[in-house]
């Protein structure tokens, strides 16, 4: 495959404004494909997946309507490492599949950009030309959060906590959009990334 066009990732942290990056950089025409809309695509009723996790986790899975039952599949993985290895084991693969045949499709024509939350928890970078970390300061991330999601500063502080920080992130990206201020300046970064891109 040459090389033409760049496979462009996205990341950040909870509240830091990735889906304002993702959606501004749609709407100037470029693919964007959410790692959490496919998820959501590989357990829909009937799909191999769901039935691999009604097999995994047994029939209370399972909503009477055929979705998944995702408050019991929640409960059961959210502090079980084991169980939550299997869930990831069974989607995981299925959404990088989808992900990757979509991306296979643009790249013919287009720059192609993934929105991927836990793009270095899973070891994707080495699959990016370039990383886009959406970055926000703490206090913001937390205060945003915070009125975002009806959290109080402590349960804000314990989700922002589990996972990785946004400095971390930050030194591993190729390209930072600083959120901190308006969206103006954001989109204004973006439009100057946006530019470069021939």
């Amino acid at each position: 495959m040459d090389n033409k066009y760049k496979v462009i990732g996205i990341t950040g942290g909870i509240a830091s404004g990735k889906s304002t990056v993702s959606d501004y950089i749609r709407s100037k025409g470029y693919p964007v494909l959410d790692a959490d809309i496919y998820a959501r695509k590989v357990v829909e009723p009937g799909s191999e997946g769901l039935k691999e996790i009604v097999e995994a986790f047994g029939e209370a899975a399972l909503n009477e309507d055929g979705t998944m039952n995702r408050q019991y599949v929640g409960s059961l993985i959210f502090n079980d490492k084991e169980k939550r290895d299997i869930l990831n084991g069974i989607t995981h693969p299925k959404i990088r599949q989808m992900m990757n045949d979509e991306r296979d499709f643009y790249l013919k024509t287009t720059h192609v950009f993934q929105d991927i939350p836990l793009l270095f928890e899973n070891g994707l970078e080495g699959q990016m030309d370039e990383i886009i970390v959406v970055y926000v300061e703490r206090d913001v991330q937390t205060e945003r959060l915070m009125s975002r999601n009806e959290l109080s500063e402590s349960e804000a502080t314990s989700r922002i906590e589990s996972q990785m920080s946004l400095e971390d992130k930050k030194a591993r990206a190729t390209v930072v959009f600083d959120n901190t201020e308006t969206r103006e300046t954001l989109y204004k970064q973006i439009d100057e990334f946006l530019s470069t891109l021939s």
